[in-house]
Protein backbone atom coordinates (compact mmCIF):
# COMPACT_ATOMS: atom_id res chain seq x y z
CA UNK A 1 0.00 0.00 0.00
CA UNK A 2 1.14 3.66 -0.48
CA UNK A 3 0.27 6.04 1.34
CA UNK A 4 0.30 10.12 -0.29
CA UNK A 5 0.64 13.06 3.08
CA UNK A 6 0.74 17.10 1.64
CA UNK A 7 1.57 19.47 3.56
CA UNK A 8 2.55 23.64 3.75
CA UNK A 9 -0.87 24.67 3.50
CA UNK A 10 -2.04 27.71 5.53
CA UNK A 11 -3.06 30.93 5.18
CA UNK A 12 -1.19 34.03 3.52
CA UNK A 13 -2.16 37.41 1.99
CA UNK A 14 -2.55 38.13 -1.82
CA UNK A 15 0.91 38.18 -3.22
CA UNK A 16 2.70 35.72 -0.54
CA UNK A 17 4.15 32.47 -0.95
CA UNK A 18 3.79 28.90 0.35
CA UNK A 19 5.47 25.91 -0.62
CA UNK A 20 3.68 22.61 -0.06
CA UNK A 21 4.61 19.31 0.10
CA UNK A 22 3.69 15.85 -1.20
CA UNK A 23 5.50 11.95 0.25
CA UNK A 24 4.48 9.45 -1.18
CA UNK A 25 5.72 6.42 1.21
CA UNK A 26 5.37 2.46 2.09
CA UNK A 27 5.70 -0.38 -0.81
CA UNK A 28 7.07 1.78 -4.05
CA UNK A 29 9.10 -0.01 -6.31
CA UNK A 30 8.40 3.26 -8.92
CA UNK A 31 6.51 6.72 -8.97
CA UNK A 32 6.01 7.31 -13.00
CA UNK A 33 4.07 10.94 -12.20
CA UNK A 34 2.98 13.19 -9.19
CA UNK A 35 0.61 15.82 -9.87
CA UNK A 36 -1.12 18.81 -7.16
CA UNK A 37 -4.58 19.39 -7.93
CA UNK A 38 -7.00 21.77 -6.10
CA UNK A 39 -10.91 22.18 -5.71
CA UNK A 40 -12.40 25.26 -4.86
CA UNK A 41 -16.16 25.19 -3.01
CA UNK A 42 -18.51 24.80 -5.47
CA UNK A 43 -15.98 23.52 -8.07
CA UNK A 44 -14.37 20.66 -10.17
CA UNK A 45 -11.47 19.35 -8.93
CA UNK A 46 -8.65 21.03 -11.34
CA UNK A 47 -5.02 19.52 -12.29
CA UNK A 48 -2.43 22.43 -11.11
CA UNK A 49 1.06 21.23 -11.96
CA UNK A 50 2.73 17.52 -12.49
CA UNK A 51 5.81 15.96 -13.59
CA UNK A 52 6.41 12.49 -14.81
CA UNK A 53 9.37 10.38 -14.20
CA UNK A 54 11.09 11.85 -17.12
CA UNK A 55 10.46 14.68 -15.99
CA UNK A 56 7.65 15.99 -18.08
CA UNK A 57 6.25 19.30 -16.44
CA UNK A 58 2.47 21.01 -17.19
CA UNK A 59 1.10 23.59 -15.77
CA UNK A 60 -2.55 24.87 -15.46
CA UNK A 61 -2.40 28.48 -17.63
CA UNK A 62 -3.89 30.16 -14.35
CA UNK A 63 -0.44 29.30 -12.66
CA UNK A 64 2.10 29.72 -14.93
CA UNK A 65 4.62 31.65 -14.46
CA UNK A 66 3.66 31.95 -10.73
CA UNK A 67 4.43 28.17 -9.57
CA UNK A 68 6.91 25.62 -9.57
CA UNK A 69 6.52 22.18 -9.22
CA UNK A 70 9.67 20.17 -8.42
CA UNK A 71 9.99 16.30 -7.61
CA UNK A 72 13.01 14.49 -5.15
CA UNK A 73 12.85 10.61 -6.44
CA UNK A 74 15.64 10.06 -3.90
CA UNK A 75 12.75 11.35 -0.94
CA UNK A 76 9.37 9.96 -3.36
CA UNK A 77 8.43 13.95 -3.00
CA UNK A 78 7.23 16.46 -4.73
CA UNK A 79 6.93 19.67 -4.25
CA UNK A 80 4.39 23.15 -5.56
CA UNK A 81 6.38 26.54 -5.05
CA UNK A 82 3.75 29.06 -5.23
CA UNK A 83 4.06 32.64 -5.36
CA UNK A 84 2.47 35.83 -5.81
CA UNK A 85 -0.74 33.88 -4.32
CA UNK A 86 -3.91 35.45 -5.24
CA UNK A 87 -7.50 34.91 -3.67
CA UNK A 88 -8.49 32.87 -6.80
CA UNK A 89 -6.20 30.60 -5.53
CA UNK A 90 -8.12 29.24 -2.25
CA UNK A 91 -8.62 25.77 -2.37
CA UNK A 92 -8.21 22.31 -0.76
CA UNK A 93 -4.61 21.18 -2.79
CA UNK A 94 -4.83 17.69 -3.53
CA UNK A 95 -1.19 15.21 -4.63
CA UNK A 96 -1.96 12.72 -7.18
CA UNK A 97 1.07 9.68 -7.48
CA UNK A 98 0.74 7.43 -10.09
CA UNK A 99 3.22 4.45 -8.41
CA UNK A 100 3.88 1.02 -8.73
CA UNK A 101 4.13 -0.80 -5.88
CA UNK A 102 6.08 -3.79 -7.19
CA UNK A 103 8.41 -4.50 -10.01
CA UNK A 104 5.35 -6.99 -11.02
CA UNK A 105 2.50 -4.57 -10.73
CA UNK A 106 0.95 -2.18 -13.35
CA UNK A 107 0.68 1.61 -12.30
CA UNK A 108 -2.16 2.34 -9.47
CA UNK A 109 -3.11 5.74 -8.33
CA UNK A 110 -3.51 7.05 -5.28
CA UNK A 111 -4.25 10.24 -3.48
CA UNK A 112 -3.73 12.30 -0.79
CA UNK A 113 -6.10 13.54 1.62
CA UNK A 114 -5.73 17.29 0.85
CA UNK A 115 -4.30 20.25 2.35
CA UNK A 116 -5.92 23.80 2.80
CA UNK A 117 -4.78 26.87 1.18
CA UNK A 118 -6.47 30.36 2.11
CA UNK A 119 -5.83 33.18 0.33
CA UNK A 120 -6.79 36.62 1.91
CA UNK A 121 -6.16 39.91 3.67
Amino acid sequence: QVQVVESGGGLVQPGGSLRLSCAASGRIFSIVYMGWYRQAPGKQRELVASVTTGSSINYADSVKGRFTISRDDAKNTAYLQMNNLKPEDTAVYYCNVLARPRITSTSENYWGQGTQVTVSS
